[in-house]
Parts: C-alpha cells; sequence; structure tokens
C-alpha cells in the first residue's frame, strides 16, 4: 500500500468513524482501531526495509550489534507506546494514555542505561587522572 492509498483509506475511515460517532460510538471506534492496525501492517514492509538499512550501517561502521539492537529496540518502544497512547486517547481516556506514555519513557530508560554508562565510561578514558 503506497502513502495515496493509506491517506485515503484515513480520510475514507475518518468520514465513516464521524458518521458513526453519534449513533454507534462503538462502532466508529471499533473502525477506528482496525483502521489504525490496517495503517501499521501496510507499513511493516518499509520498518523492516528501514531496520536492514541501519543493521547494514551499522555494521560498516563497526558499531557493535548490542547498541544498534538496544537504538532499535528503544525507537520500537517508542512507537508502540505511542500508537497506544494515541488510541487510548481516541477513547477518551487522556489519563490513562498518560500513564501508558510514562511507562514507555520508563521502559525506554531502562533499555538506555547500559548506553549512557558506556558512552560515560568512553568519556571518562580520555579524560586524564591527575597524579598525586
Amino acid at each position: 500500500m503506497d502513502i495515496v492509498q493509506i491517506v485515503s483509506l484515513g480520510l475514507v475511515a475518518t468520514v465513516l468513524i464521524i458518521l458513526l460517532k453519534e449513533h454507534k460510538s462503538s462502532i466508529a471506534f471499533l473502525l477506528l482501531i482496525f483502521t489504525t492496525v490496517l495503517i501499521f501492517i501496510s507499513v511493516l514492509e518499509h520498518i523492516k526495509y528501514i531496520f536492514s538499512l541501519l543493521q547494514y550501517i551499522a555494521e560498516q561502521a563497526q558499531v557493535e550489534s548490542i547498541y544498534l539492537k538496544t537504538i532499535l529496540k528503544i525507537i520500537g518502544i517508542a512507537y508502540i507506546t505511542e500508537f497506544g497512547a494515541q488510541l487510548i486517547r481516541d477513547a477518551g481516556l487522556a489519563a490513562l494514555a498518560s500513564k501508558v506514555e510514562l511507562a514507555g519513557k520508563l521502559f525506554i530508560l531502562m533499555l538506555a542505561i547500559p548506553i549512557i554508562t558506556a558512552l560515560i565510561e568512553t568519556i571518562l578514558d580520555f579524560i586524564p587522572v591527575a597524579a598525586g
């Protein structure tokens, strides 16, 4: 599915959801979820390509694979969290959406700790130790 088809699907779904929202709000929300999942599935192939390209670039730059995998996990968590929080917000549950976003940020922080530690150790290696 190309971008024109995705945007067209989104626009048609938007019109249908607006029309259904007043009389059949549960069906409107199910249509929203269905459309969102369909769009997400349609871009998965592009996401796979981007990840493959990033892995190739990291190999060429001789970056340790653990760092690339961690960064890709962080990106994945960020997108999944945003995806879920927006759906929850669309359902009118902003407080719950905020909690989902907080959980996503905490997971990202947990994954980032080894990278932050390695960065600090690298910086400390460049600082000369004063002989006393």
